[in-house]
């Protein structure tokens, strides 16, 4: 299927796209940003500013369209004929599985600053105020009066954040014993009530429905929700945790069939100035720029013990052992049912 074919096929989503926050039609060029469900706050302030410093550059305005969703999910929309001419997703397998279509140029990921992730955030729970359940650390969301809150590894990136998080809990707990970890990990599942397909709609779940005990999150949106709903929810950091990186990417196919390809680099590049990192730090994400990051010690805990990706091979690995058909992630739910 053509660029220009899956390019007609999406304008009526563009079109509604366009009447979503963070959208400003202002009659310049068009770039659709495609992106994860915690994003939504953030981008709608970076449009803002990427549009006066757009205009600042070229003395041209620009029309940015937002699309939101659980990562995974995305991806696959993108791959499947959404036109984005940007991507920025929860974690790089999302955008490796679009330039595994040929849609994104191999090498991407050192197209830009920090394996092309110019923020970074990691996994915390937000539980009720007070914390009634008594909720500290991973171990204590085995418990049998504990409702759990994460969305669905199949389709949110976030999803599979939290779960490698809680695996690297196990995992040391029980020095690498993978039957013990896999039971670990096996008890959390069965304490989920919900598998939403993405973290906003968790985060619904959890706030607005009132449903579960403690919610698995990115630290963002914990922030976000106790900025919304103050008084009513806390954070809590675990004693291990796992650094999130998500990745952006140029859309290089569809770039080059709408030329604007130009447009593309700099609202991705102009994410690492300092002023969109003080942005998204604003917006709860940790800055990419070390110092920036530093200005904002008192609002992120920079003491938490943070695993990474390589310390699960890599997220090609890591796609493969846990979250592919047939893998650790379908083993035990299978086992669960």
């Amino acid at each position: 299927m053509s660029v220009k074919f899956r390019r007609g096929a999406a304008l009526a989503l563009a079109a509604l796209l366009l009447l979503l926050p963070g959208c400003a039609k202002l009659g310049g060029p068009e770039l659709i940003n495609v992106s994860y469900d915690p994003t939504r706050e953030f981008y709608e302030a970076y449009n803002i500013l990427f549009a006066e410093h757009w205009y600042e550059l070229t003395g041209k305005h620009v029309e940015l369209i937002q699309s939101h969703g659980g990562s995974g999910a995305q991806a696959l929309s993108v791959s499947q004929g959404l036109p984005a001419d940007v991507v920025t997703l929860a974690l790089e397998a999302d955008v490796q599985a679009i330039a595994d279509e040929g849609l994104i140029d191999a090498g991407w990921i050192d197209e830009f600053p920090n394996d092309s992730a110019p923020y970074t955030s990691t996994i915390v729970f937000l539980v009720h105020a007070g914390n009634p359940k008594g909720i500290y650390d991973w171990g204590d969301l085995v418990r049998a009066d504990v409702g759990v809150i994460t969305p669905n590894p199949k389709t949110s990136g976030g999803a599979r954040w939290n779960f490698l998080a809680a695996w690297a809990y196990a995992e040391d707990l029980y020095d690498g014993d993978l039957l013990h970890v896999e039971k670990f990990i096996e008890d959390l599942y069965r304490n989920v009530l919900v598998l939403d397909s993405g973290a906003r709609g968790s985060t619904t779940s959890f706030v607005e429905n009132g449903q579960g005990d403690v919610l698995l999150t990115w630290e963002n949106e914990g922030f976000l929700a106790m900025e919304e709903y103050p008084g009513e929810y806390e954070m809590v950091t675990p004693s291990v945790s796992i650094l999130c990186q998500p990745s952006v990417a140029v859309v290089d196919e569809v770039t080059r069939v709408n030329g604007t390809a130009r447009l593309a680099t700099e609202y991705l590049n102009y994410l690492y100035s300092d002023e969109a990192q003080r942005l998204a730090a604003e917006h709860y994400y940790r800055p990419s720029n070390q110092d920036i990051l530093a200005e904002y010690g008192d609002r992120f805990d920079l003491t938490v013990e943070l695993v990474t990706i390589d310390d699960f091979g890599g997220w090609k690995e890591a796609q493969a052992v846990y979250f592919a058909d047939g893998g650790v992630f379908d083993r035990i739910y299978e086992n669960m049912e």
